[in-house]
């Protein structure tokens, strides 16, 4: 198959937009005789005028020839064997091109058959990551249609969506994924398989599709994610117990604290970011003031400290622990804390304690980076927010790391 090669008068990609990093490591690579090209969601990013998050590399280099070529490489994975060439902080992504998925495949399980550019690219998910960029000449190489479909704002698997899907039921995802970022319209071929091969979600490796959803509530689009999640039936699959609060009224007020933090997102991109257990907790703190409203129209009394204590962890095992998604426990125990500590900081109702003893607690940041966010949904906790923010800070414990 002969690609179509787009030029530099035919795109807007410049190297000035491209990490220096990763344009030594492609430098580097083809100094020493290997391919090297940008590669993926990097290379759609820029022809859309957006920063991207990661800039990978695909080359014909074996992960051993790139780790003997940079002394700060590491190589990672056996499913999927990757070399990660580490600048400080930054990791540039280099996989080697691989071959043996067709049509025909089952569900993937091993993927290190090395092959042409051409057999990567057609084992790859979805046109629009299907793009080949060498800065050594500026040029765009396109096997698939993806240059074309990004101007055309198209979703389209790479091969049958159906017999992708079944080979990496988490394509599925990705593809709700980005249409919620891009809201690129989806092949009407894909949103038959969608349907047909939804079930087959349960065969994914549960690590992998939390992953997916921490990054989404990062996005700055989780909103639009979880209302696409909902309409194709994933929720019901993934997370149930969401779902069932997702058709009543409180499902309101879970979309209102997914939209704050998107614009939360959107607004503070210099601000340090959402913690992952700020955002989870958005999920489900309303599910426990609904519990709270519940209890005070049953009893006509307010909920002690250790019916809310209760309540929160209660609601947390419902949800979490129920969820297909396997959350890990330091994640969860941060999760309820924060949903704890709210009702401390400032109950359903009487006086605000100026400084709950919470404020004292090591993870306190993540209270008040949530009760920050609650501030967005509901402007009366406004002045609570301020109070405590004004408080000495205080070390905080690390943060959960993102899974490589």
């Amino acid at each position: 198959m002969q690609p179509k090669v787009y030029f530099a008068e035919q795109h807007d990609i410049r190297d000035s937009s491209i990490d220096k990093d990763a344009l030594f490591v492609l430098s580097r690579l083809r100094e020493e005789g290997f391919i090297a090209y940008l590669v993926g969601g990097g290379v759609r990013d820029l022809l859309m005028g957006k920063e991207p998050k990661d800039f990978d590399i695909s080359t014909s280099a074996r992960p051993e020839q790139v780790k003997r070529l940079f002394r700060n490489c590491i190589l990672i994975g056996r499913r999927f064997r990757l070399a990660h060439v580490r600048f400080g902080k930054q990791i540039i992504e280099v996989s080697t091109f691989r071959s043996g998925e067709t049509e025909e495949s089952n569900l993937i399980l091993r993927d290190n058959v090395w092959g042409s550019p051409e057999q990567d690219v057609l084992r790859r998910d979805f046109t629009i990551n299907g793009l080949f960029y060498d800065p050594s000449d500026h040029k765009i190489i396109d096997y698939v249609g993806g240059f074309k479909d990004l101007t055309l704002h198209l979703l389209r698997t790479i091969g049958t969506p159906s017999a992708r899907f079944r080979q990496d039921p988490v394509r599925m995802i990705r593809c709700l994924k980005f249409r919620a970022r891009f809201g690129f319209q989806i092949d009407q071929e894909i949103l038959s398989a969608l349907s047909e091969c939804r079930d087959e979600i349960l065969k994914s490796s549960p690590a992998r599709l939390l992953e997916e959803m921490l990054r989404m509530l990062e996005s700055g689009a989780s909103e639009p994610f979880f209302h696409l999640l909902q309409e194709f039936g994933f929720l019901d699959l993934l997370f149930p117990a969401l779902a069932i609060a997702m058709r009543r009224e409180v499902g309101s007020t879970i979309f209102a604290y997914l939209r704050a933090a998107d614009n939360y997102v959107l607004a503070t991109k210099e601000a340090p970011p959402l913690d992952r257990a700020v955002l989870v907790s958005s999920l489900l703190f309303p599910l426990l003031q609904d519990k709270l409203e519940e209890h005070i129209a049953e009893t006509g009394k307010e909920a002690t400290s250790t019916a809310i204590h209760e309540l929160a962890w209660q609601i947390e095992e419902e949800a979490l622990s129920n969820s297909f998604l396997e959350f890990p426990r330091k994640l969860r125990a941060f999760i309820g804390f924060i949903l704890e500590s709210q009702l401390r900081l400032n109950p359903q109702s009487g006086p605000v304690v100026r400084r709950a003893r919470v404020a004292s607690h090591p993870d306190f940041h993540l209270a008040l980076q949530f009760l920050s966010l609650r501030s967005l949904v509901d402007p009366s906790v406004t002045e609570v927010y301020n109070t405590y923010k004004e408080l000495p800070k205080r070390p905080s414990r690390r943060r959960l790391p993102k899974e490589e």
